[in-house]
């Protein structure tokens, strides 16, 4: 009989960062940041939900930290960090998207879809921005309604209209 070999559980290094109330997850592999979780969430539930073994070590997450704490105290306007993102073609591409909207400036669900070349996916592209699994680092904050409106934030509206008051008050610097 042939012996089953039991997948041990990819490891994952998290951190926490806190800012004005708010307490973010910060879970990294060894290619680079691979989730940023803006919900109250303990790491034993992260790492029941997604499968995965969270080892706490704020060395490996050191650049996310540091750049994610100048970002929130309105000191950076862009993020260089590795990413090890996971997802499916389009939402690759509507994060990369995401990913080229200015500091300070919105764009509509529409105009994203647009800008990946699919002008009648703006459903489809809010579904990608559900699934980003790092918000903030991937700007999907900056991504309103086609009237203008705060609509559909994983981290909540009240945080998404503060990242956009934080940028808004950070261009007059």
């Amino acid at each position: 009989m042939a012996r089953r070999t039991k997948l041990r559980p990819e490891r994952l290094y998290g951190s926490v960062i806190g800012w004005e109330g708010w307490t973010f997850r910060i879970l990294s592999s060894p290619q680079g940041l691979r989730r940023l979780e803006l919900h109250e969430a303990s790491f034993d539930d992260l790492a029941e939900r997604l499968g995965v073994r969270i080892l706490p070590d704020d060395s490996v997450n050191a650049a996310v930290l540091r750049q994610l704490h100048d970002y929130l105290e309105g000191e950076r306007r862009a993020f260089d960090l590795a990413l090890d993102l996971r997802g499916t073609e389009f939402q690759r591409a509507v994060w990369d998207a995401l990913r080229g909207i200015p500091y300070g400036e919105t764009r509509a669900y529409g105009d994203v879809a647009k800008g990946i070349g699919r002008p009648r996916a703006a459903r489809a592209v809010g579904q990608a921005l559900a699934s980003n699994p790092v918000p903030i680092i991937v700007p999907c904050h900056r991504v309103l309604g086609g009237n203008g409106s705060l609509v559909g934030f994983g981290g909540g509206l009240p945080l998404k209209e503060r990242l956009l008051a934080l940028e808004k008050g950070s261009l007059q610097l």
